[in-house]
């Protein structure tokens, strides 16, 4: 493949809200699950994808819902994120297991769920216990076992020399 026409492919798979939806609806005609994760994603470990690998199980399409600049700004503070949004989502697009990327601007992809209503919604173990934003949108909601070590807030910590 020439790297043209992997970033017409990338870019294909980074969609609006309402562009999605429509897909959405011939996929769940075809009988596929949707599956739902969201974050922020900046600076992508490897916990990172394996969460996203493991997401993807069981032949689902899975859906990934990324936090706006603005909307980490808000949550995260004026530091934040590392990687602007455009860079994110290609890169969690360039990876085989995410099938879309859809950016969002609020704090918590609520409305976004609500507009997509997926089937699954996907969250780190770490969550347990937790309120998990859209749990009452979904028919069920997945935890998926925590990549203990990996943290973007520990990357960068480490960067700054400022982790023991």
């Amino acid at each position: 493949m020439t790297l043209c026409f992997i970033m017409i492919y990338v870019e294909s798979k980074i969609i609006s809200p309402q562009t999605l939806k429509k897909k959405l609806t011939s996929l769940r005609h075809a009988g596929k699950t949707i599956a739902f994760t969201n974050g922020c994603f900046d600076l992508m470990h490897l916990g990172h994808v394996q969460y996203l690998q493991s997401a993807k199980a069981k032949n689902r399409i899975l859906i990934v819902g990324l936090n706006s600049d603005q909307s980490i700004r808000r949550i995260k503070g004026p530091s934040r994120p590392i990687c602007p949004q455009k860079s994110r989502a290609a890169v969690l697009a360039a990876l085989e297991c995410v099938d879309y990327v859809v950016i969002f601007n609020e704090e918590t992809p609520y409305q976004l769920i609500q507009n997509l209503k997926p089937d699954v919604l996907i969250k780190g173990a770490d969550w347990k216990g937790k309120e998990i934003v859209g749990a009452d949108l979904v028919k069920k909601v997945e935890l998926i076992k925590y990549v203990a070590g990996f943290s973007t807030t520990n990357i960068i910590q480490r960067i700054l020399g400022k982790a023991s």
